[in-house]
C-alpha cells in the first residue's frame, strides 16, 4: 500500500497592520497632566513638529500650544492632548510619546518607527 505523507501547514497570522496616530504613553500622560495642572491651562496640549535641521535632515519640536489649529490632527487620551501638523504627522504615524526619568536626566522620548537613521547625538533622524 502507498501512502503519501501529508504536510499540513500552520495557519498564517494576518500582518499587523501599522499603527495610526500618535500613541500616548501612561508615563508621558502623567507628566503632562502634572504639568498643565501647574500651568493651570486644562485647553492646552503638546504642540509636537518634525522641522527641518539638524545633521541628518529633520528634527522635532515640542512646545506648548493653547489651542489646536484649524488643520491639526489632536491626540487625546486621559484628558491630555497633543496637537500635529498635517505635514509633521506624515512623519510621526505610528509614534508613541513616553516620558523618562533617570538619574541623569527626564524628558520626553518620542518612539518613532519610521527613522531610517539617526545622527550620533540623536538630535535629528531622516526617514
Amino acid at each position: 500500500m502507498n501512502e503519501q505523507a501529508q504536510t499540513t501547514q500552520a495557519p498564517q497570522t494576518p500582518p499587523k497592520p501599522a499603527p495610526k496616530g500618535i500613541g500616548l504613553a501612561d508615563s508621558a500622560v502623567a507628566r503632562l497632566k502634572q504639568l498643565l495642572e501647574e500651568r493651570q491651562t486644562p485647553d492646552a496640549g503638546l504642540r509636537i513638529a518634525v522641522k527641518g535641521g539638524g545633521c541628518s535632515g529633520l528634527q522635532y519640536s515640542m512646545e506648548w500650544s493653547e489651542k489646536s489649529r484649524e488643520r491639526d490632527k489632536v491626540f487625546e487620551r486621559d484628558g491630555v492632548r497633543v496637537f500635529v501638523d498635517p505635514k509633521s504627522y506624515l512623519y510621526l504615524i505610528g509614534t508613541e510619546l513616553v516620558f523618562e526619568q533617570t538619574l541623569m536626566a527626564s524628558g520626553f522620548k518620542l518612539n518613532n518607527p519610521n527613522i531610517k537613521a539617526a545622527c550620533g547625538c540623536g538630535e535629528s533622524f531622516s526617514v
